[in-house]
Formats: C-alpha cells, sequence, structure tokens
C-alpha cells in the first residue's frame, strides 16, 4: 500500500448516477469521479485519486485552481458570452498576454473552441496564402478529427472512413533528416508538425531536424505549423517547444490547457501570415468568449506567478530519477509531458497503478505509458508515483 493509499478519503454529497444517453467515444474508465482539487481527482465512492493523465493533458494549472474559479466566477457575473461581432475588454486582453507568452514574431491570435479547429484553422490559413493545395505531415502524428485535421492525421483507421473527402497529404518519416531532404516542398501550403509526438508514445524531434525543416519550408514557400496543443503552455519548462528548440513557425496552435479546462483553442500567426487574411476569411461563434478568456489570463497569471515552468523542470527530473532501476526502462519526452517505456508490460502496469488509484495514459506505442500530471503536481504524489512503479517491479 503507498502512503497516498493510506491517506482519509472524504465522502461526497450523496449522488445517484444514471445511465445517461450519451454516444460512447471512449472506453469508460471504471471509476466515476465527482470532484477534482488540483493533482486529486475524487471518485462518487469518496476515494482520491491521484491525476497524472490531466485530463488529457488539459489541466495545466491542476483541478480547479482557485485563481482559475475566481476568474471564470467574476467573468459570470458581468458578461457571460458575446459573440466576436462586437469587441470585449477581456478578449483583447487575453490575445495581448498569448502573444507575449508566445515566441516574438507571432504576434497575430485567431480563437477558436479545440484543438481540432485551430489545426483546421491554421491550414486553411496556409491555402488562402499560398494558393497551394498539399500538405506535408509525418508518421505518428495526430491534429484532430476534423477534414484538414484528420487529412494529417497519421492514423489509418480514423481516416479510412473519409479518404475521397481529405486534403492530399504527404507523410514523411518524423524526425528523418534524409526524408525532408529529398522532399520537394515547392507545391506545399504548408508543413505541420508536433516537435513532440505525444500520442505516438512521447516521440521527440531533435533541434537540428526542427531547423532544417524551417529552412526547407522557408525556402520553398510552404508555411511551417506548430502544432503545440499538448507541448505548449509551460509544459516542457518553456512557454512552448519553439522558444526550447530556438525554432520560430509561420503559425502555431494551441488548445489543452491554454484555458485550464475551459474549452479553447488558438492560432498565432506572424504578420505577415495575418497580413494575408481579411475580415470573413475566418469566423467563429464561441471563439474567444468571455468565460474561456478570463480563464486563459488567470491560466497565464498562475503560470507565471506560481513559477510552473520551472517545477514542470524540477518534476520531469524527480520521475526520471526516481523510476530508474524500476521496469521502466527509458524515460521519454521533456518536463512534464513524459513517455514511460516498459517493455511488454504497459498496459500491466497502467491498470496495476489504476489499482493503487494513479491515474496515466497510453499510447499509440503499446510499451509506454503517458505522463501529462498538472504543473501543480506536488512532491507527495510524484513520490507517491514512484513508490507504486517500484513496487510494480518487486510484485511481479
Amino acid at each position: 500500500m503507498t502512503k497516498y493509499e493510506q491517506a482519509a478519503d472524504p465522502a461526497p454529497p450523496a449522488t445517484t448516477l444514471a445511465t445517461a444517453p450519451l454516444l460512447p467515444t471512449y472506453a469508460p474508465h471504471p471509476v466515476v469521479f465527482f470532484t477534482g482539487s488540483g493533482d486529486e481527482l475524487t471518485d462518487i465512492e469518496g476515494r482520491r485519486h491521484l491525476d497524472f493523465y490531466g485530463g488529457h493533458c488539459v489541466c495545466v494549472t491542476g483541478h480547479s485552481h482557485p485563481a482559475v474559479v475566481e476568474a471564470i466566477t467574476r467573468q459570470a457575473g458581468e458578461l457571460v458570452f458575446y459573440s466576436t461581432a462586437v469587441q470585449l475588454p477581456v478578449r483583447e486582453a487575453a490575445a495581448e498576454a498569448l502573444v507575449e507568452f508566445a515566441p516574438r514574431g507571432l504576434d497575430t491570435v485567431f480563437f477558436c473552441n479545440s484543438g481540432a479547429e485551430a489545426n483546421e484553422n491554421a491550414l486553411k490559413i496556409a491555402r488562402l496564402v499560398t494558393g497551394r493545395r498539399r500538405f506535408v505531415a509525418f508518421g505518428g502524428s495526430f491534429h484532430g478529427r476534423t477534414l484538414l485535421a484528420l487529412s494529417v492525421t497519421d492514423s489509418p483507421r480514423l481516416r479510412r472512413p473519409y479518404e475521397d473527402l481529405l486534403a492530399p497529404v504527404q507523410f514523411l518519416p518524423f524526425g528523418d533528416a534524409a526524408a525532408l531532404a529529398r522532399e520537394d516542398l515547392r507545391d506545399v501550403a504548408a508543413v505541420i508538425v508536433e516537435p513532440i509526438q505525444s500520442m505516438a508514445g512521447v516521440r521527440e524531434a531533435t533541434s537540428e531536424w526542427l531547423t532544417a525543416l524551417r529552412a526547407r519550408t522557408r525556402e520553398a514557400g510552404a508555411l511551417l505549423v506548430f502544432d503545440e496543443i499538448q507541448t505548449g503552455l509551460g509544459r516542457l519548462g518553456t512557454p512552448f517547444a519553439a522558444q526550447h528548440y530556438g525554432v520560430v513557425p509561420d503559425l502555431m496552435t494551441l488548445a489543452k490547457g491554454v484555458a485550464s479546462g475551459v474549452p479553447m483553442g488558438a492560432v498565432l500567426m506572424s504578420a505577415k501570415v495575418a497580413g494575408h487574411l481579411a475580415p470573413g476569411d475566418l469566423g467563429s461563434t464561441f471563439g474567444g468568449g468571455p468565460l474561456a478568456c478570463a480563464a486563459l489570463l488567470a491560466t497565464l497569471s498562475v503560470i507565471r506567478s506560481a513559477g510552473l515552468m520551472e517545477r514542470a523542470r524540477v518534476c520531469g527530473e524527480r520521475i526520471r530519477a526516481g523510476v530508474a532501476g524500476t521496469a521502466v526502462t527509458a524515460v521519454h519526452g521533456r518536463g512534464l509531458l513524459l513517455g514511460l517505456r516498459v517493455p511488454g508490460r504497459a498496459g500491466e502496469l497502467k491498470t496495476f497503478l489504476q489499482d493503487k488509484r494513479i491515474l496515466v495514459g497510453g499510447s499509440a506505442d503499446p510499451d509506454v505509458l503517458r505522463l501529462m500530471p498538472p504543473l501543480t503536481v506536488r512532491d507527495s504524489s510524484i513520490d507517491a508515483l514512484i513508490e507504486a512503479i517500484a513496487s510494480f517491479a518487486a510484485e511481479r
């Protein structure tokens, strides 16, 4: 039994769950969660669980961070919604704060509602700006399920029913410099890449390869899109992967934790790209809604004031050191976007941790589990994770 399991569990208010008329989208988790706070979730039976999954890399500031809750509550009392047909101070402030946080040179923002929407719009922008039709993406990529986003997602299972609707795309091997050098990009509208491919098993690009990609796209007149939906918001120890690698794309897409769980996506772009767009070229009713913008402002404030980027670096190293010598043979990724390689036993370890009330994520690589906890994760929670992984190795 871990130290965490020995902690007292508060009982939630009495509640009854009925079968809901929801279309199943994922295999249901065996536990029903009721409340969350920080890096913990409480289920309807009152048991606490440590969240190293973060609602799929979303809960950057933790569950129901007081500053985020206060910002949403205050904004809800002032104005819940108005579309982009009018100017709103909170939306202007959110755009300015996001540009300040982003790499220099990405100084225009388009707000939307999700990562798929962000990627969809980034690719549409590339078509408008270049007049070209073809895209390049990479093996192992995941960019979303809308049609253009799905076009650049390397999942035959997801793509197959819609092949006749998808845009022309060439998939190159991720991180392969020779394959990149051979590809003719002169008819390509955009090259889209995740600097770290989370879903594929936390596969990381090199600075040299991303630098070469930047040079090749610029030379060919193709736009470079960084999908930073999972790598952004301080998770790697820098605001975005672009700053870590020292490579600035033409467009950058964001979502997941940008508003600490309030649905929000964004496309950041250079002034040169933005200069090609006219009013009406893009649109979104709910993009940049007041509640999401208030949550974004609070999220960035917490990341800065609480030193969460440095904490991501420190916690990532603590986990790496702690799992050395266990069933984990390698740790991929950076900061608090980590992949634990457990050859032949990753699924077994995931179930084992789940039984210890510790949530982690799987990946497309059957040997890799993903850790994407809140950047506010506590040392005691990391110790409980390490202890549980060590006990797995000892018991099995």
